[in-house]
């Protein structure tokens, strides 16, 4: 391989044989990983985890000083 080869497209190269060579467990896994992300991103966040300051605050001052305020709060 050329060392004076764009450094993007060596990367690129790199992760394409790897898949490409890659055993069939191996792409089973890969499937695996991603249907777990997509549940944990995808699913998971819709309904454990609400959008608070959409429901709470109407304007982006309201949302920015209630954040001032949780950040800077000392504890109790």
């Amino acid at each position: 391989m050329n060392k004076h080869q764009n450094i993007f497209k060596r990367i690129y190269l790199f992760y394409y044989n790897g898949f490409r060579d890659m055993p069939k467990y191996g792409i089973q896994l890969w499937i695996l990983i991603l249907l777990k992300l997509f549940i944990m991103f995808g699913i998971l966040k819709v309904f454990f985890f609400p959008d608070i300051l959409e429901t709470q605050f109407e304007t982006e001052e309201e949302k920015s000083k209630y954040i001032i305020e949780q950040l800077t709060k000392p504890n109790q």
